[in-house]
């Protein structure tokens, strides 16, 4: 059915029958649509069933998984009935503070006494404004210097910091008085926290001395694969392909992230055998995962594949021409044909099975959620709705995996205190996931001041990873799902730090409109 024609029969569906009892055959019709659009399959026969039901739930459902999947961007969400709007909420008077720092970032005196507001938030953001021109500004130094002195406290009271403050001044200190940080940075790249040692990477970066350059290339061997991130990236401004045996070995990291920052310090590298060896390896390796979620690190290895291999690795490189994802497999039947074997891609994505409460959070049943973060950091709580009408899939998924303790224990590990809160990750990091994508369910509701959204690096590669809105951004609406909206602690969210941890998510209410 085309665009147009299909919105032209739209206009003589009735959806002036009430709602009924739905049977067992109606559930399975809305099944059937659910598992349709999550397909993207435009043909699907139960299209024109769902259009043609009496009940305009039904009728809906059907409409709007067809226009989804024949719209990649669901550019016609508007010709859908208004939504609920999501709760409206104040902004926290220091935010207004947070954004003053933006536009006096070159002033010493605004950045000292930001050093000393009654929000963290802006305390740490003046700390990251603050330049060598603010050398000679005594007081400021010392302050900073004194945050320095608790870079392993693990714990933070509700309106307090742990490690952040020191992390946040060693990278100031690094600017501002380099023998300060010269001197503590032996203790950040030896610190239990991965947090802090990552932030020493960060310092040692801009110090870019011989003692800095030694650290990172210890930090690169680090065991945990942020830290390595950081070091490699570096490492690859500092040192450019002097340290290639670095990025070469991070491409056997567990971490994606690590890989791909090892794949993308590699490029311009000279070829070798031992290079081209590698990093075949590591395209082997990640397609063994199995997980979606690596393709930013797969994109990256196979753009080196490219780069280094000759025609005696032709064979290797067409066998990864058969992948879970097509477009690595796109990727190396390229390599493959243009290295003399001209080689089709074969891919088969993974089946993805409708979630089990797919059915009746589409057709109305409301799901609460209660995020309780850890006492460590700061503790509270804060509820989410699962808007099911608009995101039923994504809602349910995101269920299964909170009822799976998926998220327990796991960090915040993005924060932007004028923009989002993003989490969790396995790996603490942008660039692992879930292991299977989701699917967008793109809709009408604003990504308004409290709204959850699914993280994504491109259309349809949902990670799992919620993020929060702390202010409107009504942007991300043309590309970012909104799947859920916070109820009550709105408070708790503004005040979540960088890496605070999520002790536990419970299913609070799951009940019949």
């Amino acid at each position: 059915m085309q665009f147009r024609t299909f919105f032209l029969f739209l206009a003589g569906v009735s959806t002036a029958a009430g709602a009924q009892a739905l049977s067992k055959s109606d559930s399975a019709l809305v099944g059937r649509l659910l598992s349709a659009e999550d397909r993207r399959d435009t043909t699907a026969a139960a299209y024109a069933d769902g259009l043609k039901h009496a009940d305009p739930r039904i009728q809906l459902i059907a409409r709007r998984a067809l226009a989804r999947s024949l719209d990649a961007r669901f550019v016609r969400r508007d010709s859908l009935p208004p939504l609920p709007a999501p709760p409206v909420y104040p902004e926290p008077a220091w935010r207004l503070r947070y954004r003053a720092l933006g536009a006096k970032n070159d002033d010493c005196a605004v950045l000292r006494a930001a050093l000393a507001d009654s929000a963290w938030h802006v305390r740490l953001r003046a700390a990251d404004l603050v330049t060598a021109a603010c050398s000679a500004d005594a007081a400021l130094v010392r302050t900073l210097r004194g945050w320095t002195a608790t870079p392993d406290r693990a714990s933070r009271s509700p309106n307090g910091a742990a490690w952040q403050p020191a992390a946040h001044a060693m990278v100031a200190l690094a600017h501002v008085s380099p023998a300060d940080a010269r001197r503590l940075l032996p203790a950040f790249t030896g610190s239990p926290s991965p947090w802090v040692r990552t932030y020493a990477a960060r310092a040692a970066a801009v110090l870019a001395d011989t003692q800095a350059l030694h650290a990172l290339r210890g930090l690169a061997r680090d065991r945990n694969d942020n830290v390595k991130e950081a070091a490699i990236d570096a490492l690859a401004t500092l040192t450019g392909h002097a340290d290639d045996a670095l990025y070469a070995a991070a491409l056997e990291a567990t971490g994606y992230q690590a890989v791909r920052a090892g794949a993308r310090a590699l490029k311009g590298a000279t070829a070798s055998g031992d290079l081209r060896r590698a990093t075949i390896a590591a395209g082997n390796r990640l397609r063994r995962d199995s997980s979606e979620t690596s393709r930013d690190a797969r994109v990256e290895v196979m753009a080196r594949i490219a780069e280094f291999a000759d025609a005696a690795d032709v064979t290797s490189i067409a066998a990864l021409a058969a992948d879970f994802d097509c477009d690595v497999a796109k990727s190396a039947a390229a390599i493959a044909t243009k290295l003399g074997a001209a080689t089709s891609p074969r891919c088969t994505p993974f089946a993805r099975p409708l979630p089990a409460d797919a059915v009746r959070i589409a057709l109305g049943d409301e799901v609460t959620l209660k995020v309780i973060m850890s006492p460590q950091s700061g503790g509270g709580a804060f509820t989410v709705r699962l808007r099911g009408d608009i995101a039923p899939i994504m809602s349910a998924r995101v269920l299964a995996l909170v009822r799976s303790h998926y998220y327990d224990h796991q960090a915040w590990h993005r924060v932007e205190p004028d923009f989002v809160i993003q989490g969790p990750s396995r790996g603490d990091n942008e660039y692992v996931g879930n292991p299977r994508f989701l699917r967008d369910e793109l809709g009408p509701v604003p990504h308004a001041r409290g709204t959850v959204g699914m993280s994504t690096r491109s259309h349809d590669t949902g990670d799992a990873q919620w993020f929060v809105n702390l202010k409107d951004n009504l942007r991300l609406g043309r590309d970012y799902t909104v799947f859920g909206e916070v109820t009550s602690g709105i408070d708790v969210v503004d005040g979540v730090l960088e890496g605070d941890v999520i002790q536990r998510i419970e299913v609070v209410a799951a009940r019949k409109p």
